[in-house]
C-alpha cells in the first residue's frame, strides 16, 4: 500500500466535502451547500441499499458540510472568505491528528471500509500511521500559512498560499517519497543481486510477489513453492535420499527422493523435471500430482507440491547434491521412525503415500 493507493481508496469518504469545495468556488456557498449535501445523501442511500449498513463516515462528512456551510452563510465577509480554506484543512488536521496520535484511528477504520481489496497487515498499518503523521504536519503547516496570509499579506499572496502553494508542497513531498522509495529499493536489490529468487505465493499457489532465498530462509512468513517427488518401484519400495551434512535444514537425515525450490517465474512441473534430473538423473518419466500443502518450520514457510512416480530403472544420484540414496521397504521405514532417521516433512508425507499405495498406516 502506497500513499497514492491510500488517497484514492479514501476518496469516497470525503467526496461530499470535495464536492462542496468545488461547488462553493463555482456557484457560491448556498448552492455549493445544496449540491454537496445532495451528493452526500445520494452516496449514503446507494451505500445503504447495496450493503445494508449505515455509513458513519458519510454522515460525519455531511454533518461537517452543513456546519461549514452554516458558518459561511452567517459570516459572509471578506476575512472569513480568506479563512475558509484554513477551516476546511483544519477539519482534515483534526481527523489526521486523532488517527495518527490516538488509539482511535479514524483513517484506519475508513481504510477498512473503503479499501476492501487491500490486506492491512501490521506492516501496512505501520506505514499508514507514518503517512498520517506526515500528512498531519503538512496540513497543519499549510493551514497556519493560510491564516497568516489572510491577515498580513496581500490578496494575491493569499491566493497563491491557499491555492498553488498547497499543490507545490504536496507535489514536492510525493516526489521526495518516490525518490526515497526508489533509492531504498535499489539498495535492497543490490544487496541480493547474486541470490536465488523465489516467487511468494498464497496457500492456493497464486503469486503475490517475489523474494531472495536469504529472506525466504530467515524465518516463517514468506510462503514459497517447492516440489517433492516420491519415487516408488513395482515392489512398493520407496526411494529416499540422504541429505548432506552441509544442508541448512535437517542435515544427515533421509528425505523425499527429490525435493527443491521452484525458481521465480518457473512453472511447478518444469521445476519438478529440472530437480529430478539434477538430483537423480531421472528423465522421460510419468508423474502424478498428489496434492499440495503448507509446511512451516522455524526456518521457512513452504507450499509443497507433492508428486509420485512409478520407476523401475536404475537410479544414479548426483553426489554433489545428495550424500546417499536407495530404495527402502515400507517395513524398514516404519522401524526407523523411532530412531530419528527421517525428516519430519517425509514422516508427514509417508502417511499420505501409504494411502496412495493402498497400505494401512
Amino acid at each position: 500500500m502506497n500513499k497514492f493507493d491510500l488517497l484514492k481508496s479514501l476518496a469516497p469518504g470525503f467526496l461530499p466535502l470535495i464536492i462542496f469545495i468545488l461547488a462553493d468556488a463555482l456557484w457560491g456557498t448556498r448552492i455549493g451547500l445544496i449540491v454537496a449535501v445532495a451528493v452526500g445523501v445520494l452516496e449514503f442511500g446507494i451505500s445503504y441499499v447495496r450493503e445494508k449498513i449505515i455509513d458513519k463516515f458519510l454522515l460525519l462528512d455531511i454533518g461537517l458540510i452543513v456546519i461549514l456551510g452554516a458558518v459561511s452563510v452567517a459570516l459572509d465577509n471578506d476575512i472569513f472568505f480568506k479563512l475558509k480554506p484554513a477551516v476546511i484543512e483544519l477539519i482534515f488536521c483534526v481527523l489526521l491528528g486523532i488517527s495518527a496520535f490516538t488509539p482511535m484511528n479514524i483513517m484506519l477504520m475508513m481504510s477498512k471500509r473503503y479499501m476492501k481489496n487491500i490486506d492491512l497487515n501490521d506492516a501496512a498499518v505501520a506505514q499508514l500511521n507514518r503517512t498520517l503523521k506526515v500528512m498531519f504536519f503538512l496540513f497543519l503547516l499549510h493551514t497556519a500559512l493560510i491564516v497568516y496570509s489572510a491577515f498580513f499579506m496581500s490578496k494575491e499572496a493569499w491566493a497563491f498560499v491557499s491555492g498553488g502553494l498547497f499543490y507545490i508542497i504536496f507535489v514536492v513531498y510525493f516526489i521526495y517519497e518516490l525518490a526515497k522509495s526508489k533509492i531504498k529499493k535499489k539498495k535492497w536489490l543490490e544487496q541480493y543481486k547474486d541470490d536465488e529468487w523465489f516467487d511468494i505465493v498464497d496457500e492456493k499457489g497464486r503469486i503475490t510477489g517475489r523474494a531472495p532465498r536469504a529472506l525466504c530462509h530467515s524465518g516463517p512468513g514468506l510462503l514459497h513453492p517447492v516440489v517433492h517427488l516420491h519415487v516408488i518401484d513395482s515392489k512398493d519400495r520407496i526411494y529416499l535420499q540422504k541429505r548432506p551434512m552441509s544442508k541448512q535444514i535437517q542435515p544427515g537425515k533421509w528425505d523425499t527422493a527429490v525435493g527443491g525450490h521452484v525458481a521465480s517465474g518457473e512453472k511447478v512441473d518444469d521445476a519438478l523435471l529440472r530437480e529430478s534430473k539434477e538430483e537423480l538423473g531421472l528423465e522421460g518419466f510419468k508423474y502424478q500430482l498428489v496434492g499440495h500443502y503448507k509446511w512451516e518450520t522455524d526456518v521457512e514457510s513452504e507450499l509443497v507440491f507433492m508428486f509420485v512416480t512409478l520407476y523401475d530403472r536404475p537410479i544414479v544420484f548426483n553426489s554433489d547434491e545428495i550424500e546417499d540414496g536407495r530404495f527402502w521397504k515400507i517395513k524398514k521405514i516404519r522401524e526407523g521412525f523411532d530412531k530419528e532417521l527421517f525428516t519430519p516433512n517425509f514422516k508427514f508425507e509417508f502417511d499420505i503415500l501409504l494411502k496412495v499405495l493402498g497400505k494401512s498406516s
